[in-house]
């Protein structure tokens, strides 16, 4: 645990000191990044007041390896987790959402529900030379109770079916062009596997946006759990993922992706990927979201 909360800190301190070490002319920071996630992640971004997000994703099977390769089309012909739902703006800077995800792991029929408050906005200059943010969702599995005794869908209680996640999210944008996010986490299950493993697990995230033009972005994130239990020897790997971003206009944005993750939601795939990129276990992923005013 101390090791856990040592690595949050450091990278939390290096990256408030990149922050206090930049100052330009005082003006209020827009679009760090194009869009309120980035690829699974939460970005710091939130919804205009009355705006509302209509979003679809995506996520195919292996590209390659031995569940990969031509035999499933790379991955096409397979599908590891589906996502639909809506993000709508309270104010200009909080959001709530709700959404139904069919789950990657042993806990499927997922809804989804979540709010995020963005609790200062960078300024070029001045007293804010970061934005600063916090997100909270909660996960209910609606799937039919398991028969088998011990099994993660077997239901004693409702709360069984329950988890919950929160984190805080520190985002800067450097110039026109680069933005980074540094995102420390907590994710809580009520039911987990009788094999070591702990109901609360402590992470920490970065990810990264570069602006190659208008329209065009590439994307980077990665979140890396801190436990003795998700390591390679025991079959988990942090959710790594890249990404091309294009905003179309009139309030669509199009995102193609590559990941190992295999959920979308923050208690599934933090917690859960036991996908490597070294083996060819990533996949073809895409999200369209499309805004609408109210």
């Amino acid at each position: 645990m101390k090791l856990r909360i040592l690595t949050i800190s450091l990278l939390t301190l290096s990256f408030l000191f990149c922050c206090l070490t930049t100052s330009v002319a005082q003006k209020e920071v827009v679009q760090t990044f194009k869009d309120t996630r980035v690829i699974n992640t939460q970005s710091i971004e939130t919804l205009k007041k009355g705006h509302l997000d209509f979003r679809v994703g995506h996520r195919f099977g292996d590209f390659a390896g031995t569940g990969g390769g031509w035999e499933t089309f790379y991955g096409l012909e397979n599908s590891t987790d589906i996502s639909i739902g809506f993000d709508y703006g309270l104010g200009d800077n909080t959001m709530i959402g709700l959404h139904r995800m069919k789950g990657s792991h042993v806990l499927r029929q997922l809804l989804v529900g979540s709010i995020k408050y963005k609790l200062m906005t960078q300024e070029k200059g001045g007293n804010k030379p970061f934005s600063l943010g916090v997100y909270a969702m909660t996960s209910l599995s609606t799937m039919p109770n398991c028969p088998n005794v011990g099994s993660l869908c077997h239901f004693d209680v409702f709360l069984h079916r329950v988890g919950y996640h929160i984190q805080l999210l520190l985002a800067k944008k450097l110039g026109n062009r680069f933005a980074l996010q540094v995102h420390p986490a907590w994710t809580y299950r009520n039911l987990v596997p009788e094999n070591g493993d702990t109901n609360d697990l402590v992470s920490v995230g970065v990810a990264a946006k570069y602006q190659f033009s208008k329209s065009f972005g590439l994307i980077f994130e990665g979140n890396f759990p801190l436990s003795d239990l998700r390591v390679a020897e025991n079959g988990y790997y942090p959710a790594i993922g890249v990404g091309l971003e294009w905003e179309t206009g009139g309030g669509h944005i199009f995102q193609l992706n590559l990941t190992n993750a295999t959920g979308f939601t923050e208690t599934d795939y933090i917690p859960y990927t036991q996908s490597t990129w070294s083996e060819g276990q990533f996949r073809l992923g895409f999200t369209i979201g499309r805004q609408f005013k109210l």
